[in-house]
């Protein structure tokens, strides 16, 4: 039950992310509007993950857990019947909330609930799933809209419908007595020790960088898919996003034995080739290239989270470790913020492809900055 409330909360996140060419051409909407849309559910996540991150520790994981599905219920019933862009975005918002209250919760809850064998891959096994929950979502949502008449309404249905089913499956869930920490909403982020600056920044821009890559195609592919690949629709463009986080998945679980300095050095090298090829593509209109990049973000996407969790795990110790993860994730989080808004901007004003190219520019000197940077500390 716990393993499914995350994957419901991840569901949510990109369910939408095939139907927004429906919504920009019912509502005339510009790419900037459907980038603003995408992050709304962002700073949803982000405010959560500041000022409630620490609820499991005053109500328990399963409450928690429960107060998140009723957000997903909430934001995705809004998505449902939202009637323009401003309520579509406040109904994303509400699922960030539900998706911040969920990733934190569920993390402690899959640690308490995981039988003793497997308690040390509890972490593991909380991203797996979370990268699982990701994919699915613009797959249903693709899937779904691609063949029903009402492709606006009937993707959400069946989410909430299993939202509501697990929210009611948790009070099956025994949890235990924990030591109740007063509530407080005083956001606490912390950094390691001064010899862990350097690496710390490194992984945190890293997974800046692996989130902005996989937010593009999730806000943008769909818009600029139809131009490049003779198939169309949204079951297209959410088996093309699906796919880079099924791909990060299969990495994640077959390359856990790498060092995590080189995964990640092998995740940067990797998204920056990808971004070359995707450059070429929009340059060319060569639609083998797309597939080809769509699959390394998804390789890049999955060493470089893997080597940078990794990472994070040996410079912190039980005492400061969910502080640290939670400034490593702001900053992991604001790639899917900053670049993705300034696609919008560019788009807007110089066309779709000069937008992508611009990103492929930017985040590419990026992942280049931080391999010499790691190069020059090791």
């Amino acid at each position: 039950m716990v393993s499914l409330a995350l994957c419901i909360g991840t569901i949510g996140t990109a369910l939408a992310s095939p139907l927004y060419p429906i919504y920009q051409q019912l509502w005339h909407l510009l790419p900037s509007h459907i980038t603003y849309i995408f992050v709304a559910y962002m700073f949803g996540c982000l405010a959560t993950l500041l000022f409630l991150g620490r609820s499991s520790n005053s109500f328990g994981f399963r409450p928690t857990l429960q107060i998140g599905i009723v957000f997903v219920i909430l934001g995705l019933a809004l998505s449902s019947i939202a009637s323009n862009a401003l309520w579509l975005a406040l109904g994303r918002f509400i699922i960030g909330i539900a998706s911040g209250l969920i990733s934190t919760s569920a993390m402690l809850g899959l640690i308490t609930t995981i039988p003793d064998s497997h308690k040390q891959n509890a972490p593991q096994l909380s991203s797996i799933i979370t990268v699982i929950g990701f994919g699915l979502g613009p797959f249903i949502g693709g899937l779904i809209a691609q063949f029903s008449s009402q492709p606006l309404v009937t993707p959400y249905l069946p989410v909430i419908a299993a939202a509501i089913v697990c929210f009611f499956g948790l009070f099956l869930v025994k949890a235990p007595q924990f030591k109740v920490q007063p509530f407080s909403i005083a956001p606490r982020l912390e950094i390691p020790a001064a010899q862990h600056h350097a690496l710390f920044f490194i992984a945190g821009l890293t997974a800046f960088s692996a989130f902005g890559a996989f937010s593009l195609f999730a806000s943008l592919s769909p818009s600029f898919v139809k131009d490049l690949i003779p198939w169309h629709g949204p079951l297209v463009s959410g088996s093309a996003i699906a796919s880079i986080l099924l791909v990060s998945a299969v990495v994640q679980f077959s390359a856990k034995s790498l060092l995590p300095a080189k995964s990640l050095i092998l995740g940067l090298i990797t998204l920056v080739v990808s971004f070359v090829l995707l450059s070429l593509c929009m340059s060319m209109q060569w639609s083998i290239l797309f597939f080809i990049s769509d699959i390394l973000v998804g390789v890049g996407h999955g060493l470089g989270l893997l080597g940078a969790f990794g990472l994070i795990h040996q410079m912190t110790t039980t005492d400061n470790r969910a502080a640290v993860m939670s400034t490593y994730l702001f900053i992991g989080y604001l790639g899917t913020i900053v670049p993705i808004i300034a696609v919008g901007y560019l788009a807007d004003h110089f066309g779709l492809t000069t937008g992508v190219l611009g990103f492929c520019l930017g985040v590419g000197l990026l992942c280049l900055a931080l391999i010499f940077w790691h190069k020059k500390i090791a």
